[in-house]
């Protein structure tokens, strides 16, 4: 990691704990992941050699630098879906400083929009930090568009563990699949497509 990228996400840290505790409403907070999480879905997508990487919920761009970071290191990209006007603007201008923009793709739209008119199996990690009430009326896209050994990551799932419970359920419930639950940062749900039985 550049010593600029360094410098852009420990800002990025700073501003988030200090817009979040000082924002109630919730569409103006950036709710962003936490380190330890940036740490691990960087070495996720460098252990599954996730080039397509599809994140739903860009917010100001912190988890999107961790990702495409990764990607860019195998020859991959990242494309992140926001619809808030206000995330969009500033994750733009936080990609411009990160020396990444060529690894990042972004999509100002809603999420089941562009689910829906993303190509079949043809993403291979796809990260979840949206919407939680909206999961499950996505996972037959988010199902279509993995490709099979591709791995889905999504975030809060021990911090708001009621409100993921259904989604996680449902991935469970679904033959082929093969999940765990990583207590790092809010918690984060990790499920592989079509894992073949030892």
């Amino acid at each position: 990691m550049s010593d600029a990228l360094q410098q852009l996400k420990t800002e990025l840290e700073r501003f988030g704990a200090a817009n979040d505790a000082a924002v109630a409403e919730r569409s103006r907070r950036m709710l962003n992941i936490t380190r330890d999480t940036g740490e691990l879905l960087a070495v996720l997508v460098r252990a599954a050699v996730a080039r397509r990487v599809l994140e739903i919920g860009t917010s100001n761009g912190y988890s999107t630098l961790w990702l495409a970071e990764a990607a860019q290191s195998i020859g991959g990209e990242v494309t992140t879906v926001e619809r808030s006007d206000l995330k969009v603007a500033m994750a733009r201008a936080n990609f411009e400083r990160s020396g990444l923009s060529a690894a990042i793709r972004q999509v100002h739209a809603a999420a089941g929009d562009v689910l829906a008119r993303t190509a079949r199996e043809s993403v291979d990690l796809l990260f979840l930090d949206s919407e939680r009430s909206e999961y499950c009326a996505w996972w037959p896209e988010v199902d279509r568009v993995l490709r099979s050994g591709g791995l889905l990551v999504a975030d809060n799932a021990v911090s708001h563990a009621a409100e993921m419970a259904e989604f996680v359920a449902l991935v469970r419930s679904r033959s082929g699949w093969a999940s765990c639950l990583v207590p790092i940062g809010n918690g984060e749900f990790l499920a592989v497509k079509n894992a073949r039985e030892p």
